[in-house]
């Protein structure tokens, strides 16, 4: 199966560039299941109905979000009524949404996705570890049916995990804990990618940040002006805006066994604005 996840997308020209590249990539990299990271979509800060709406149309199957998921207040009264836009799962019990699904493809085959957040640096949640844990339950990978046939007990044909957090230890120890259980582990929300995506011992792919989608003439993604008077001047600013360049879209390509649900490879996709592109041969 091949599987793409969008790093954390910001404001109009991060979403400028999902219209533009998703759907090419969809058919390009034969994609069969696409996960977009939307947190920041909405002018930088939270996401609404109508831009998941929009990603859907692009053709996202699952949005994830992160610490920014509440910023836009509308969204309490409509992530009960998306299946597909998760939050992170380690908020406390009776908090809006969800924070793992179980998702078909368009050729029957399931995919879970798992959204957890990090504590270090981040806002004070429940343990994520525990709660990934208590989200797997009983789940188990394998063929999930076909006409090659199925995999006694497999509940999920792959299993994704996006860990949206600052310390990159704290990511790291989440894809060692899971390792051989998941497909994949991948980070968010340091919005700047990293240089270790690959294949861990146990089979699971792991990177601990896929960038964001978004300017990168930037200081991770808004306005250079504004944020970098924050840290020189100490002064009360205004609200950060988004920087308004071209966006590089940042995302990695999951490939997985067919029979294990592991991992057989992970390929950054970098493609436009500043960043050097890279593409799957």
């Amino acid at each position: 199966m091949n599987i793409l996840i969008v790093g954390d997308v910001v404001g109009r020209p991060g979403r400028d560039a999902v219209a533009r590249y998703l759907a090419d990539l969809r058919a390009r990299l034969a994609l069969d299941f696409v996960i977009v990271n939307g947190e920041n979509a909405a002018h930088g800060f939270g996401i609404t109905e109508k831009i998941c709406g929009e990603f859907y149309d692009m053709g996202a199957d699952v949005i994830t979000t992160g610490n920014h998921v509440w910023d836009q207040r509308e969204i309490m009264n409509y992530i009960d009524q998306d299946g597909r836009l998760l939050r992170p799962l380690n908020y406390p019990a009776g908090t809006p949404g969800r924070g793992a699904g179980l998702y078909q493809t368009a050729d029957g085959r399931k995919v879970m996705v798992v959204h957890a957040m990090g504590r270090l640096y981040m806002d004070p949640l429940d343990d994520p570890f525990a709660a990934v844990e208590a989200a797997l339950g009983n789940h188990r990978m394998g063929r999930t049916g076909g006409t090659i046939g199925t995999t006694p007990g497999a509940t999920a044909d792959a299993i994704v995990v996006d860990f949206h957090g600052e310390a990159s230890s704290e990511k790291m120890a989440m894809g060692h804990v899971l390792d051989g259980r998941v497909s994949a582990v991948v980070g968010t929300h340091t919005h700047v990618p990293t240089a270790d995506a690959q294949v861990l011992n146990g089979g699971t792919a792991y990177q601990t940040d896929l960038g964001m989608t978004g300017d990168y003439d930037s200081v991770i993604g808004m306005q250079k002006d504004a944020a970098t008077a924050r840290f020189t001047t100490k002064l009360p600013q205004g609200r950060l805006e988004p920087a308004g360049g071209e966006a590089t879209f940042c995302a990695a390509l999951i490939k997985t066994d067919d029979a294990t649900g592991l991992a057989t490879a992970i390929e950054p996709v970098r493609i436009g604005g500043r960043l050097t592109e890279m593409l799957p041969a």
